[in-house]
């Protein structure tokens, strides 16, 4: 069996003393891993770096099989991130987020334009925390939970909507939330109002709450660990300090 896509890497472990098992998110095969023969040494080591677009063959004699890659390079993200810390832990939450969440071997292709656009901002830090953390909303949409921020759960108004219902998912207006608020979700105005202060750290714990309640929950599975670490750069942020070099 043999097929040709583009996708992105997302994940990278030594196997042997020379060999790479590469996990690549790809157009038409969606998150596909495969043995990279050489995938260590120093010509490889570059193109196997996560964020990485390539074009990528695969091959095997079943299709259950691992298989082989050759990979092609096409675009290096992973460049503008690796000089400077913040943007290094956005690429590396987003390639954990997939890896740990997504099936295998099933086509998401909205899902990778989505992780390509956040790449390519990655070169911009007065854009790329609001594109992250529209693009785990949008990881949430490919996994079949979508938030719904557009109109009131309760009442259908799409104004002084300031609240989530944990269940649905659903934005609930300041009329209607008052009598629950203690059980609702703070709502980022920035979601729902481009003009307004974009609270990062709001956004991100609201994503957090649906990824861990109704994604990893049901894969018995936990938070990763470089999503926890953007987390704590960004709460850090928030008490003053900027964006941080390695």
């Amino acid at each position: 069996m043999e097929w040709h896509d583009d996708g992105i890497i997302i994940g990278a472990r030594k196997h042997g003393e020379t060999s790479v098992i590469a996990t690549v998110l790809t157009r038409e095969h969606g998150r596909h891993a495969g043995l990279i023969r050489g995938g260590a040494g120093k010509r490889m080591r570059g193109i196997v770096q996560p964020g990485n677009k390539v074009r990528a063959t695969w091959r095997a004699r079943l299709s259950e099989h691992l298989g082989n890659f050759s990979l092609e390079p096409i675009e290096s993200y992973a460049a503008a991130a690796l000089s400077n810390g913040d943007r290094l832990a956005a690429l590396t939450s987003a390639c954990a987020l997939i890896d740990t969440a997504l099936p295998e071997r099933e086509p998401h292709p909205a899902l990778m334009d989505g992780l390509e656009i956040l790449l390519c901002a990655l070169n911009d830090d007065s854009v790329w925390p609001v594109i992250y953390v529209k693009w785990e909303i949008g990881l949430l949409t490919e996994l079949g939970f979508g938030l719904d921020l557009t109109a009131c759960a309760a009442t259908g108004e799409t104004e002084d909507l300031i609240y989530v219902s944990p269940k649905s998912g659903r934005a609930v207006s300041r009329a209607a939330g008052l009598p629950y608020k203690g059980k609702l979700l703070a709502l980022p105005q920035f979601l729902v109002d481009s003009s307004a202060p974009a609270d990062i750290e709001d956004g991100l714990r609201l994503t957090a709450f649906f990824l861990e309640n109704h994604v990893f929950l049901h894969r018995d599975a936990k938070m990763p660990a470089a999503r926890e670490r953007l987390f704590d750069r960004i709460k850090r942020m928030n008490k003053g300090d900027q964006f941080s070099e390695i």
